[in-house]
């Protein structure tokens, strides 16, 4: 059962993912050769935790970590380990947070130093290809909109779209319905609605779709060892049009990027 949000419920929920955006902020600026994801996990559990919240993931389904910290060919589901980051590495960051009930869950894939150029386009397809699907969640259309527009979109530069994670409805659960693919059919599955709020997240590999699970059941990689990447934001479906309950804005002040990918997906400037 999709579960639909008052603009009141939709406001908490932007308060959670907003504390999840800041966190990925935080860490954009100590993710650099010589860092282990564990002491990662530890300061995002400490900022989560100072602003009010309570990690997201530590506990559920049994996850250990407050991060979950995706290196090169792993594609999502990484659990920190004192590996140190190395020059070149792409690390991806999935990060949740409960606040007020609700969750928010947001990541992003940081590049550390000098990224090899098929991989720098690789991230680069994969964040657009995000916003690609975002622009499909409105009203009349259903959820594999979204799926046929971030596959095709994907595809064209041959990558492999994985098929057996999805993104979700978020809500009082870290995982609600409906299911969101990165992948489908234009014109099937359930109808997007007012008050949805989902999790939109591609998760795109340089080489095939095919993934594999490590032996300790969680970290997801490539089958090829090819790089992977994955962005997510929390959307909400207001008036029709889907509107941003979390950003990325917080990662480009640490790293002094400029962009107005976002503003399409706002009633209003954001303050950061």
């Amino acid at each position: 059962m999709i579960i639909q949000k008052t603009r009141e419920q939709i406001e908490l929920m932007r308060e959670s993912a907003l504390i999840v955006s800041k966190t990925l902020g935080m860490l954009a600026t100590e993710i650099k050769p010589g860092v282990t994801t564990l002491e990662l996990d530890r300061i995002a559990e400490e900022f989560i935790r100072d602003h009010g919240a309570v990690p997201g993931f530590k506990g559920l389904y049994g996850c250990p970590s407050t991060l979950l910290t995706s290196v090169n060919d792993q594609v999502v589901h990484g659990l920190p380990t004192n590996r140190p980051i190395e020059e070149g590495d792409v690390v991806s960051v999935d990060c949740g947070a409960l606040k007020n009930e609700y969750y928010g869950d947001h990541a992003y894939t940081f590049e550390v130093g000098d990224v090899a150029p098929e991989t720098k386009k690789l991230l680069q397809i994969t964040k657009e290809s995000l916003y690609v699907g975002i622009r499909e969640f409105k009203a009349g259309n259903r959820v594999e909109d979204i799926g046929s527009a971030i596959q095709r979109f994907t595809e064209a530069e041959g990558y492999g779209v994985v098929r057996e994670l999805v993104g979700h409805g978020l809500g009082k659960k870290m995982h609600e319905e409906p299911n969101v693919p990165n992948y489908g059919k234009r014109g099937r599955g359930k109808l997007f609605v007012e008050g949805m709020v989902i999790a939109i997240e591609p998760m795109i590999n340089m080489g095939t779709k095919n993934i594999r699970t490590l032996k300790d059941g969680w970290t997801i990689v490539t089958r090829d060892g090819k790089p992977s990447a994955h962005f997510e934001h929390d959307v909400a479906l207001i008036d029709g049009k889907p509107e941003l309950l979390s950003t990325f804005a917080y990662v480009y002040k640490a790293l002094g990027i400029v962009s107005n990918e976002e503003d399409e997906f706002r009633r209003e400037p954001l303050v950061v």
